[in-house]
């Protein structure tokens, strides 16, 4: 229970970085991000084998952030687990600041590959995790995609791939918080059932509660177990989690608060944290 209780005391901070960066951006994506917070979380301190020290260690794992517009995430991320300043969120989007809009492969300390457009993140991901297979290399591939970006059909092209090549490397997570930038996702263009879709490239399913550490843990380490076959992890998860105005809301897709909205925000925030040092 103590270690579950500070991966979610290190989730509340990451969404606390995540709207920081945003408001100081006046732009940027931050209901996507803060869905995804608690898996950032469990894949950064908990699964992947990095070092912030060593960011381009020849057997680190890799991970991919398919729906590249979360980076606010992706960056807070990093920041809290020593790749950067934390107090660097504060430049997200600035012009000169190495934190881009999207994620930057070649700026950005911890990132091992650079997305933006949609459903080319997983074709990336998958690539690697062929080419950990060709050199006999042991590290494992994550790639992080959203509930609307799977509509692209990208995404199933490298799904078949992965599934063919029986890469069990390979950990695909969706977010699936059920909204995209126009509104629910199954009004836009329904990708349901995503489960199944997946199972029938040969994947290894898992459906969890994105926000419930113990089901995130279970998820990854089956993922670890399985063999023959690549892994998707469905994670259900609330759009702008956390911040009371943000969530199940498709209007925060891609919008920053203004300053009394931020003051909002964070007061959820330090609420919740301060729920979390009563447990």
């Amino acid at each position: 229970m103590a270690i579950k209780l500070e991966l979610m005391m290190i989730a509340n901070e990451i969404r606390k970085s995540i709207v920081t960066g945003v408001f100081h951006a006046k732009s940027g994506h931050p209901g996507g991000a803060l869905s995804a917070a608690d898996i950032y979380t469990y894949l950064f301190f908990g699964e992947m084998n990095i070092d912030p020290k060593n960011p381009k260690k020849a057997d680190r794992d890799r991970f991919v952030l398919s729906k590249g517009h979360t980076a606010p995430g992706y960056y807070a991320t990093l920041a809290h687990r020593g790749f950067f300043p934390v107090e660097d969120m504060k430049t997200l989007r600035r012009v000169g600041s190495y934190l881009q809009g999207h994620p930057d492969m070649k700026h950005i300390p911890g990132v091992d590959m650079s997305s933006g457009s949609l459903g080319q993140g997983i074709s990336a991901a998958v690539g690697m995790a062929i080419s950990a297979k060709l050199s006999n290399e042991d590290y494992r591939v994550y790639t992080l995609l959203g509930d609307g970006e799977i509509q692209e059909g990208q995404v199933w092209e490298a799904a078949m791939l992965a599934g063919h090549r029986n890469l069990d490397n390979l950990v695909v997570i969706v977010d699936n918080n059920g909204l995209q930038i126009d509104g629910n996702i199954a009004d836009v263009c329904s990708p349901y059932p995503i489960d199944k879709k997946f199972e029938a490239f040969n994947f290894h399913v898992i459906n969890i509660d994105g926000h419930n550490f113990d089901e995130i843990e279970g998820a990854f380490k089956v993922a670890r177990a399985t063999k023959g076959q690549p892994t998707a992890i469905i994670a259900n998860t609330v759009k702008g989690k956390g911040v009371s105005f943000m969530e199940d809301k498709a209007s925060w897709h891609g919008a920053a608060p203004n300053a009394e909205q931020y003051a909002v925000a964070m007061q959820d925030l330090e609420e919740v944290g301060e729920a979390l040092c009563q447990m």
